[in-house]
């Protein structure tokens, strides 16, 4: 492609609104354009890598024998209803009506879909197992769309679907979608860790995420030396020994607190240490209210209450809901005395505690010397702490440490929880009637662009895995009304392209600097200079990542074809830049 004619608008400076680094440089370098909040346009460099980032997934696909299907993004939502996820999915679900005010979604996901579908003619144990993928957009309502492509509305994702007659066989298909997830990483040429995941609105009883790691990764990453590796919302942890326990604490007591309402402020004004005060969190979900019990001195992982609940609507109450239901501030409220109807939950470090203190449920009160068992009952006990790094590891007890990531994979095992509810039935060896136990693998594709732009750059812009580079060679000629110059640029294009490599040729008529500059902000992993050292019969070739090299020109280019090719395999930006 010859850059005069390549419609790639390159800027000095990125929008305002621009919140993160790979964003910035995809607005910079004219691969991608902003529409509207999260909804973005891929541009002719754009669409390249992204054509490239499929079909290394879809390689690796084919390789496992899943089979390509397409599937429509409008989705009824009759066959929501029938999940249980038309109410249950959350606000990020896009619903629309039709002109007959039928109800449907623009698909966030197609387990429903593909369910309704192989339900109808995937009858028998000698058609299973069976795996269909496809590549095609995906739309979410994102509260506020932010991260460029990681957080937006509209997206690109390869989503597989995998049907079983036992759960030995699902065990398969997992192992080989985790290898074959893996390969993906490692073909495209990033720094990834693979990690224990919650599973979300999808459901399922065990997933891992695929990460890369970046430094503004949005995901909080924990990791142990014994092999332990979990998500922020995930990651378990060790329950400690109690640093206070009374075996027969004193009596129940309700003490004044004015104005103090933050757990710290409470320990300051009585006199305690922030772990005995328990804190008193309100959720409202699909079935009511919940009050989340957790220690003072531990923060509560949301994403664990809401998969122990199986309620992906669940939200923090706000101050006004709280209000109405308790008749007391959200800095007061507490266990003792709450209606029956709101059901306790606790988090495991509560346990050992046994005179603690609590929300007085009367502004401007606290509970002293409170007893779970003798003053309020709790319902049920759960892993509910947000993990932090330092913190114990389950498994091995060693400090975890904790990275940051991006995902880009997530395999699901979902057992039987669209099957069942859907009529999804096949007949088994025996004759007997069997719910499908079904497996989900996603990979996120235009996320994997803006990932790996948040991985590999540097001040002066992107750069490239040499796999998924938009071009793999820019030819610049720096002065388009030397003869000698340009035929030679013009010759080496002609060469490179026989030779079977991605040529862009920068003929533009623009200064030397100007185009130095593009060639860097647009990360093409190896640049040949056509300039003034041609009277020497010498060119320039810079790989992105290191410094400059002068090859001498002899007829043919037989020297320069080898150099090429010499540098190119040699390229690997992942070994050069350190991941924080």
């Amino acid at each position: 492609m010859r850059f005069s004619q390549l419609y790639a608008p390159t800027l000095r400076e990125a929008p305002a609104d621009a919140d993160l680094v790979s964003i910035k440089l995809l607005i910079r370098a004219g691969f991608v354009r902003k529409v509207a909040s999260g909804v973005y346009m891929y541009l002719p460099l754009g669409l390249r890598v992204l054509k490239k980032i499929e079909n290394i997934v879809r390689e690796e696909m084919d390789r496992i024998g899943c089979q390509e299907a397409l599937m429509p993004i409008i989705q009824p939502a009759e066959l929501w209803h029938e999940s249980g996820r038309w109410d249950d999915y959350g606000p990020e679900m896009m619903k629309l009506k039709d002109r007959h005010e039928r109800d449907f979604t623009l698909g966030p996901t197609h387990e429903e879909m593909i369910t309704s579908v192989v339900r109808n003619e995937l009858r028998s144990y000698r058609q299973l197992p069976l795996c269909i993928y496809q590549i095609a957009p995906k739309y979410r309502d994102e509260i506020r769309p932010r991260f460029g492509l990681m957080r937006a509305r509209e997206f690109l994702m390869k989503d597989a679907y995998s049907f079983h007659s036992s759960w030995e066989s699902l065990d398969e298909s997992y192992k080989k979608f985790y290898e074959a997830y893996s390969k993906i990483m490692e073909r495209i040429g990033l720094k990834y860790l693979v990690v224990e995941a919650d599973s979300g609105a999808i459901g399922g009883k065990e997933s891992h995420e695929f990460n890369v790691l970046a430094k503004n990764g949005e995901s909080t990453l924990f990791y142990c030396e014994c092999g332990y590796a979990a998500s922020d919302e995930k990651a378990e942890y060790m329950i400690p020994e109690p640093e206070v326990a009374r075996i027969d604490p004193p009596p129940l007591e309700l003490v004044e607190t004015p104005g103090v309402r933050t757990v710290e402020e409470v320990a300051r004004f009585l006199g305690r240490k922030t772990f005995e005060i328990v804190k008193s969190l309100v959720f409202k979900g699909k079935d009511g209210y919940v009050m989340a019990l957790i220690r003072g001195d531990q923060d509560l992982n949301e994403s664990k209450l809401r998969a122990h609940l199986g309620d992906q609507t669940l939200r923090l109450a706000e101050p006004n809901e709280v209000y109405d239901l308790f008749r007391v501030p959200i800095g007061f409220v507490g266990p003792i005395g709450i209606p029956e109807n709101v059901k306790i939950v606790a988090d495991h470090s509560v346990k050992p505690l046994a005179n603690f203190v609590v929300g007085g449920m009367k502004e401007g009160y606290h509970y002293i010397n409170a007893c779970y068992e003798r003053d309020f009952k709790i319902k049920e006990w759960t892993d509910l702490k947000m993990v932090k790094e330092g913190d114990p590891c389950p498994k091995c007890g060693r400090p975890l440490r904790s990275t940051r990531g991006i995902e880009l994979g997530h395999i699901f095992k979902l057992g039987t929880k669209y099957s069942e509810k859907m009529n999804g039935y096949f007949t088994n060896v025996n004759g007997e009637s069997k719910p499908y136990i079904m497996g989900c693998y996603g990979w996120g594709i235009s996320r994997t662009m803006s990932a790996s732009v948040e991985q590999l750059h540097d001040k002066n812009g992107i750069i490239w895995p040499l796999s998924i580079a938009p071009y793999q060679i820019i030819i610049t000629i720096l002065n388009t009304s030397d003869e000698k110059i340009k035929k030679t640029g013009e010759e080496l294009y002609e060469l490179l392209q026989e030779k079977g490599y991605e040529v862009l040729f920068d003929d533009r008529d623009t200064s030397p600097g100007a185009k130095f500059k593009d060639a860097d902000l647009i990360g093409i992993p190896l640049r040949i200079t056509v300039g003034r050292k041609i009277k020497e019969g010498k060119l320039e070739l810079k790989l992105r990542t290191s410094e400059a090299q002068d090859v001498e020109i002899e007829e043919g280019y037989s020297r320069v074809l080898e150099k090429v090719d010499q540098l190119l395999a040699e390229y690997n930006p992942g070994d050069v830049l350190e991941v924080e």
